[in-house]
């Protein structure tokens, strides 16, 4: 099975010039925990997620209607292709640590896959449940 056949295809992006605030409430009308951040041609130049926002912005008190995303987003993000097998995906995200990739075909960003859709879909559960835990085992529970 394909990343294809998995990835969600509708992605909701911003600009790196564009207000934290901007990505919260994107992230809460469409109940995302990341973003993608593209240019104007759609090329990928970063990420920015739920953590970003708290850890880079709110916990050093920037104001998040005027700090830029750029100033708050992760770089050198890790991709793969709409057409790479969907247990190298898992494999990417168990060693890389990230909970969703996106997914990039000839240059342009087409989707992204995340945990969820490789456990949604069944595709391929060892695979996910065993990077979900390798993810997950910084958490400590109290």
């Amino acid at each position: 099975m394909k990343v294809w056949d998995i990835m969600t295809d509708s992605i909701v992006s911003i600009g790196q010039q564009e207000p934290v605030s901007a990505a919260a409430r994107l992230m809460k009308r469409h109940n995302l925990g990341a973003l993608p951040v593209c240019d104007d041609g759609g090329r990928l130049l970063g990420i920015v997620t739920d953590r970003d926002i708290v850890t880079r912005c709110v916990a050093v008190d920037l104001p998040a209607g005027s700090t830029q995303i750029r100033e708050v987003m992760s770089r050198g993000v890790n991709t793969c292709a709409a057409g790479d097998d969907i247990d190298a995906a898992a494999q990417t995200m168990r060693q890389q640590q990230v909970r969703r990739l996106p997914v990039m075909d000839g240059g342009r960003l087409v989707g992204m896959v995340s945990l969820c859709d490789l456990a949604r879909r069944d595709a391929c559960s060892m695979e996910a449940a065993e990077a979900l835990g390798d993810i997950s085992a910084n958490i400590r529970r109290w």
